[in-house]
């Protein structure tokens, strides 16, 4: 199974021209307050406190670029978008925020895909719908994962993925930062995107496994 073994945070940025240039392909993970997120990447790219976890909710508004290494040297980035969903903010706050991920979702050519994250036990809400609909409009790729798989008995597991799958029309991907359950599915799927730094010179490097 394939690894990351490295992880360095590249830039957190407020505005587009702050970004880091668009030399490697990026996979973006989208989500509500208190979906997870920070906990799915931290456990994703086996790391601890390497995504921080905001005690004020809404108070992250950048957007955070991780360059990830996998163990045959191909590479990526990590990108964590910033929280939605934030009713105590305040409007111009939240339009400004609002703006930059949309910036960001329409015109980021190196984004290849995005991770939209849903609460397992409450399904895709009002905002997770408009996402995946204007993903859909700007053909780009989105996976939806749900989280906290562990906080429900396993014989209800099944019935919430299932109705998730149902409403959504999707393949949904049931995680848990805590036990690691479809973790590896969602590594698998992240590092499906991520080339070897020879690809991006034309030089030849070793193939890769998907």
């Amino acid at each position: 199974m394939t690894r990351i073994v490295e992880v360095t945070l590249s830039s957190s940025a407020g505005k587009l021209d702050r970004l880091p240039e668009e030399t490697l392909p990026e996979v973006a993970f989208a989500g509500r307050s208190n979906v997870g997120k920070s906990s799915l990447l931290n456990a994703l790219c086996q790391r601890t406190g390497l995504f921080k976890v905001s005690q004020t909710p809404g108070r992250t508004r950048t957007i955070v670029h991780a360059l990830a290494r996998l163990d045959d040297g191909r590479r990526l980035y990590v990108v964590d978008l910033p929280g939605y969903g934030y009713a105590q903010v305040a409007k111009g706050a939240k339009r400004a925020w609002s703006e930059l991920l949309d910036s960001y979702l329409r015109h980021r050519t190196a984004l290849k895909a995005c991770v939209v994250l849903v609460d397992i036990r409450r399904g895709p809400q009002d905002e997770e719908w408009q996402l995946l609909e204007f993903l859909a409009e700007q053909n780009k790729q989105a996976v939806l994962v749900a989280t906290k798989a562990d906080k429900v008995p396993k014989s209800q597991r099944k019935i919430l993925l299932d109705k998730i799958v149902k409403e959504t029309g999707r393949r949904v991907i049931a995680t848990s930062a805590q036990t690691r359950d479809g973790m590896d599915d969602l590594l698998k799927f992240v590092a499906s995107l991520a080339v070897h730094p020879a690809a991006l010179t034309g030089e030849k490097g070793p193939a890769s496994p998907f």
